[in-house]
């Protein structure tokens, strides 16, 4: 849970003739019906080290000092290289941004990653968008609380411009620890983040295909209603495992997902361990959940997965990255009315969308169902397609994870690259 060809070239023009002024004379309308948004990747041969080296990513190089840090395991010194990103353009006057990224995490080590971002009035303060270690020892994995003000808040791993400054251009920092003396070297593989404004829209209009219909993905079934009451430490299954059953079901369709070894600590009696372990490694102790965005594509890159949090515009921009063999996960919320076929209602849930049917509507694993052979959903596209991008919902938020070698498909032409 969590609260919150020829196609090509339709698409494209359909998508920047909503965006576009009326002539004049003509009926006012919207000025903006679908959402701004860009996904920029991190340059690491680019911006300011302190310590850090950039090869194979970002690496922990040489110390630049130490800083002391408390949480519920106590207080430790640690030591620490730090990277600054240049200052980036968004081309658009943004509202939110996530960051996500994916790193090599030893024991022993963690990392933090913050933005600043550029308004009328220029630079904002450092926001924090997560401590992230793959251990549970060294600290708590957690986004940071009660850091709001004129400029902006962060609501769990979204940075979100007050209202009337919105963001140009924003700043990256990645910084990464080890206990002092440490040979353990904490590396980052992948980062980026992802610029967007949403439009306040109650509906939104069915999308043309994009090429994925009859295509079905198989990807394993997972429910999260059959873990009710495990672990409470860890929010306890069910309704609040949303998010880690639909990272383990892509992670086992790609085959790069914990071994009988990693589970072994798993009750014997439960029937999918690996959801379990997903849960324990994406779990925030501020949010007290695991429906982290970032933190949960973060926990795919302990696989060698790349993975990154975005929006997508529509499902025909879904279609292409089915098409290309890559499933995606959704976030979205609906009464029960309004997604025939679902059965519930909900204010935040996370799902797998594994293909399309002939007709184009979207078959989907979604694992708030009862057992993991009831996970295979149908449900009718303008439906689906609403609840996801409206702007009382998620505005479209997608994970995309695939191993580093499986290429991405060509973005929508005419628009900001949003993967």
């Amino acid at each position: 849970m969590r609260t919150l060809p020829v196609f090509l070239s339709l698409l494209s023009g359909l998508l920047m003739t909503a965006t576009s002024a009326a002539p004049a004379g003509a009926a006012a309308r919207p000025a903006k019906v679908v959402p701004d948004v860009v996904f920029q990747r991190a340059d690491f041969a680019t911006g300011t080290p302190e310590g850090t080296a950039a090869g194979d990513g970002l690496t922990f190089g040489s110390a630049a000092g130490t800083v002391s840090y408390t949480d519920a395991l106590g207080t430790r010194t640690w030591e620490y290289t730090r990277w600054t990103g240049p200052e980036r353009a968004v081309g658009f006057p943004a509202t939110e941004l996530i960051a996500s990224w994916t790193a090599v995490v030893p024991a022993g080590s963690w990392m933090q990653v913050e933005t600043r971002a550029r308004n009328a009035e220029g630079l904002t303060k450092w926001y924090s968008l997560g401590r992230w270690a793959y251990a549970d020892g060294d600290i708590r994995r957690t986004s940071v609380r009660g850091q709001g003000d004129d400029d902006a808040s962060v609501a769990v791993d979204t940075l979100v411009a007050a209202a009337g400054k919105p963001v140009t251009a924003y700043q990256l920092r990645l910084t990464l620890y080890r206990a002092p003396g440490s040979s353990a070297t904490p590396r980052v593989r992948t980062s980026g983040v992802m610029a967007s404004n949403v439009p306040d829209r109650a509906t939104v209009p069915v999308s043309p295909g994009g090429g994925a219909w009859g295509t079905e993905l198989d990807v394993p079934r997972r429910s999260q209603n059959v873990h009710q009451g495990h672990y409470p430490e860890w929010d306890g299954g069910g309704e609040a495992w949303c998010s880690p059953t639909s990272t383990t079901m892509v992670l086992g369709y790609w085959d790069r997902w914990p071994s009988a070894q990693d589970t072994s600590w798993v009750d014997p009696s439960d029937p999918d361990p690996e959801v379990d372990y997903a849960a324990r490694h994406t779990y925030d102790h501020a949010y007290e959940g695991a429906g982290n965005w970032p933190f949960n594509t973060a926990y795919a890159g302990r696989y060698g997965m790349d993975g990154f949090v975005t929006r997508l515009r529509s499902l025909t921009e879904l279609e292409l990255l089915i098409k290309a063999g890559i499933p995606v996960v959704t976030s979205q919320s609906f009464k029960a009315s309004e997604l025939p076929g679902a059965g519930y209602g909900t204010n935040g849930h996370l799902m797998a969308i594994v293909g399309f049917t002939s007709g184009g509507d979207v078959i989907a694993n979604d694992p708030a169902s009862s057992s993991n052979s009831a996970v295979r959903r149908v449900y009718p596209r303008a439906n689906f397609e609403n609840v996801w991008l409206r702007g009382s919902s998620s505005g479209g938020v997608a994970y995309v994870i695939h191993p580093p070698g499986h290429t991405l498909p060509a973005t929508t032409p005419g628009l900001p690259a949003n993967w």
